[in-house]
């Protein structure tokens, strides 16, 4: 397809925070074209007028656990691990593969309405995850969720060799769900994987104070360094949530190149606390945003996620200043696409892939212009959703989804999986 877009304003990210208007052309699954609007008589097969709408790279959610859709507000008000332990790991027992491909394309759909073009998806179904984005046109990087009670080291390799070589819309990255969950045995086996393949690694981290005291008890150090003592992080990586860090984690990050991918709504929701995002941006600790799965947050909303950094991040160090919207748009864009190894996918660039969306800037919360980035953060919303691209395809325009299957019977067949397994 050759789709160009006129009269628009352009956010490109690739080096600041300015907007200016002109067009963007899209050949294929690349970005042919950004800049003053050209009058040429070459043939398109669709051209948008934008009407002065934004035009910017997708929202990289990167940290998600898409199949959980079917636990949305059903395991909820429940401190972490019982939450874990009594609703979630017990109901997720009772899941197929083919059920974790149809909940996933809920997600997808629920991600392309936020203007989302990509996430960084731990669960336990690495095949029928990749179907699901496969069959939608959605971008998708796996990771490993492994620990003592599924998936193997000799998954994680099979995966990594497999998916890292399977479509184009699909990567995979080693990984593992979380210190407390999987065995010294496991964690150093999956070290020997990331030196072989010299890779990076991510899995949660020090997501309650429960489990950072649990670590402490059990290996007299935090979940970083104990992690970062196996050699897990040699290659780089990340955490996800990384609330209750000490000074010593943070210089680990800072050391190894780590990503710290911050989820508010998940830990507003579950009370696990609230990050020290000023502390690392200072550090120039690369950090990206994640939801978290629809099971603890409850939504799949960049925008909210947006405004939850960098408002708790003002409640905690008690200074309106700290975190400036823009660090946090940063964070949601390019940070995201740069945690899960997507770099042709970051900013808006002639030879980058064309993952990128259009937001209605004709609608009262995003008026007046006096700040479009800002009013994003601040005031935007899915309804400022009008469409979604992923590599040079349209799934989603004015409310309507071409991904292949009906919406409507996305959520019959949702609804059926929960009914079965309840």
């Amino acid at each position: 397809m050759k789709i160009r877009f006129y009269n628009v304003r352009i956010l490109t990210m690739a080096d600041d925070f300015r907007v200016t208007r002109g067009e963007v052309q899209i050949k294929g699954n690349r970005i042919a074209y950004v800049g003053e609007e050209k009058h040429t008589r070459e043939e398109w097969d669709r051209e948008i007028d934008g009407d002065g709408n934004l035009i910017m790279p997708g929202f990289k959610d990167a940290h998600t656990h898409s199949a959980m859709t079917f636990l949305r507000s059903y395991a909820d008000d429940m401190p972490l691990l019982d939450w874990l332990n009594k609703q979630v790991f017990p109901r997720e027992a009772k899941l197929t593969p083919e059920d974790i491909c149809h909940l996933s394309k809920l997600a997808i759909m629920e991600y392309l309405t936020s203007g989302i073009t990509a996430n960084f998806d731990m669960y336990l179904t690495p095949d029928t995850i990749a179907e699901a984005s496969v069959t939608c046109g959605f971008r998708t990087v796996i990771t490993g969720g492994m620990n003592d009670f599924t998936q193997s080291l000799e998954e994680m390799e099979e995966w990594y060799c497999e998916y890292n070589h399977y479509h184009p819309l699909i990567s995979f990255q080693l990984g593992f769900h979380a210190e407390y969950t999987t065995s010294e045995k496991l964690l150093a086996g999956l070290a020997e994987l990331a030196h072989k393949y010299k890779a990076p690694v991510y899995t949660h981290n020090s997501e309650s104070l429960t489990e950072v005291q649990q670590c402490l008890d059990r290996n007299h150090m935090t979940p970083t360094q104990y992690l970062d003592s196996l050699g897990l992080f040699d290659y780089g990586g990340g955490g996800y949530h990384c609330v209750h860090m000490t000074e010593e984690d943070l210089r680990i990050f800072k050391k190894r190149g780590l990503y710290a991918i911050t989820n508010p709504g998940s830990n507003v929701k579950l009370a696990s606390g609230i990050p020290p995002v000023k502390k690392m941006l200072d550090m120039g600790i690369p950090m990206a945003i994640g939801t978290d799965g629809p099971a603890s947050n409850n939504c799949l909303d960049m925008f909210r996620e947006m405004f939850l950094t960098t408002g708790l991040a003002k409640i905690r160090e008690r200074d309106a200043s700290v975190v400036d919207a823009n660090q946090v748009l940063y964070m949601a864009t390019v940070g995201g696409a740069r945690a899960m190894g997507l770099l042709e996918c970051d900013t808006l660039e002639e030879g980058k892939l064309a993952d990128l969306i259009l937001v209605d800037l004709h609608q009262p919360n995003m008026q007046p212009l006096n700040c479009i980035t800002k009013n994003l953060v601040y005031s935007g919303s899915k309804q400022n959703i009008k469409l979604t691209m992923v590599n040079g395809r349209i799934l989603y325009e004015d409310g309507c989804f071409t991904i292949g299957t009906e919406a409507e019977e996305v959520y019959k067949k949702a609804n059926e999986i929960v009914a079965r397994i309840q």
